[in-house]
């Protein structure tokens, strides 16, 4: 169990959990259109993501060491649970696994693992090293979760379930929502991690404007994107869909009234409670979308 729960922590469970979700809610959105099922096709699928994934988040750590020993202490290599040799391991054989589980099912999965390693490489390594420019960092987070993965995987599985890839509208309307969530991850994962990286020079939102005009602004974008989905929803006679964004924004007025951003463990809290309603946002889909 304890090297199950450091495993995880090398691996940040929460985008385990999301990019779980999010190929399990695109899957049953495609299957319920076309009214089949191909369990195969969803298995491999996760798999070479999960292996994607793996590499994306150990890389990242595996050039953040020193960082990381200042912002988050309990991770595997900042803590010494792991050495830079069981790291390296783990994070090259996710890129190799990876590889090789996503050209079972071409051409969308391909295009969408080799994509999302692509940018996952050019967030964390220098020289390009994104993640120093809040921008691209917001960017590449925006990009993967927001477009690439709704898009290609929901593409990818109507491909290979027997149907022409096109898209239909609750998709288009997933896609704009978690394109925002996105958006506000990126901007609130820096939220508790201010002092490390004014330490290394990663000029995220936080560091540039400050916490309170990050949260301020993250929070209106937030709200308006629940509530035009919400409209959006109602006008097209989506109860499921439009009822579950009044829960969310509920949700996250709970979360935002308990914050308080001069303590670590409440900003880490609310960052946690962010990627809750992530969770719950595909959930709403894959039941009603």
């Amino acid at each position: 169990m304890r090297a199950l729960i450091t495993f995880l922590r090398f691996a940040r469970a929460h985008t385990i959990v999301g990019t779980t979700l999010s190929l399990l809610a695109l899957y049953l959105m495609a299957s319920r259109h076309l009214h089949t099922h191909d369990w195969g096709v969803f298995a491999v699928t996760l798999f070479s993501c999960l292996c994607a994934n793996v590499y994306i988040t150990g890389l990242n750590q595996l050039t953040d060491v020193e960082i990381d020993r200042i912002n988050k202490p309990y991770l595997p290599l900042a803590s010494g649970a792991y050495t830079m040799t069981t790291g390296y391991l783990i994070v090259g054989l996710g890129l190799v696994f990876s590889l090789l589980a996503c050209f079972v099912y071409p051409p969308f999965l391909p295009a969408t693992v080799i994509a999302s390693l692509v940018i996952g490489t050019a967030y964390s390594v220098p020289p390009i090293r994104l993640k120093r420019f809040h921008f691209w960092a917001a960017f590449c987070i925006i990009v993967v979760r927001g477009l690439i993965v709704n898009l290609l995987l929901y593409l990818h599985f109507r491909w290979w379930l027997g149907e022409n890839p096109v898209i239909p509208d609750t998709v288009w309307l997933l896609t704009a929502a978690i394109f925002t969530f996105g958006v506000v991850i990126a901007w609130f994962k820096d939220l508790p991690d201010t002092e490390g990286d004014a330490a290394y020079g990663i000029r995220t939102l936080s560091l540039v404007k400050d916490r309170r005009w990050v949260f301020r602004v993250g929070a209106w974008v937030f709200r308006a994107t629940l509530i035009w989905v919400a409209i959006v929803a109602f006008r097209g006679q989506l109860t499921g869909i439009w009822v579950g964004q009044l829960v969310l924004l509920l949700g996250f007025e709970v979360a935002a009234r308990r914050l308080d951003l001069g303590r670590q463990a409440s900003i880490a809290r609310f960052y946690q409670n962010i990627w809750l309603l992530f969770f719950a946002e595909y959930g709403i889909f894959a039941a009603f979308g």
